[in-house]
């Protein structure tokens, strides 16, 4: 199932949500591909001040990829932040 993303706050319950589905402490899925808890907690809280590897290696942890496509391309929901 497709998720789509459009704030920094979208993607921290992504993230939080999917670790949780899969059973995993933030030590547990940091351990898999060497971040520290303190690194997961801060991606699953303010992910706009993390840095873009870090959010790579969780994306790996968790099972999950990254995809980009073109505006409009599907239905997008409105956005508090305007992005």
């Amino acid at each position: 199932m497709d998720q789509p993303v459009y704030t920094p706050h979208q993607l921290a319950h992504v993230l939080r949500g999917q670790r949780q589905f899969k059973g995993l402490t933030q030590k547990a899925a940091g351990q898999t591909v060497g971040l520290l808890p303190k690194t997961v907690s801060a991606l699953e809280s303010h992910p706009e001040r993390s840095s873009v590897e870090s959010l790579f290696k969780l994306l790996s942890a968790l099972d999950l990829e990254l995809v980009l496509r073109p505006k409009g391309s599907d239905v997008r929901e409105p956005s508090p932040e305007g992005w």
